[in-house]
């Protein structure tokens, strides 16, 4: 599903990028330019960041 129209980015581009390690709306902002024209999908991409990070094994919890 497309989250942010002026980029074209998708729930899924972002959950992969969460997995290569950005774990703010700031990180995934600089990595894909979410948010960063008319700023409407901040709040979806926010929340897909969020559950991405509740289902990720955090590397310490792995260890």
């Amino acid at each position: 599903m497309y989250v942010c129209l002026c980029f074209a980015v998708t729930d899924t581009q972002i959950k992969e990028a969460v997995s290569q390690g950005d774990v703010s709306l700031a990180d995934v902002k600089q990595r894909l330019g979410v948010g960063s024209q008319c700023g409407k999908c901040t709040k979806m991409a926010g929340q897909i960041i969020q559950r991405q990070l509740d289902i990720e094994p955090k590397y310490y919890e792995v260890a």
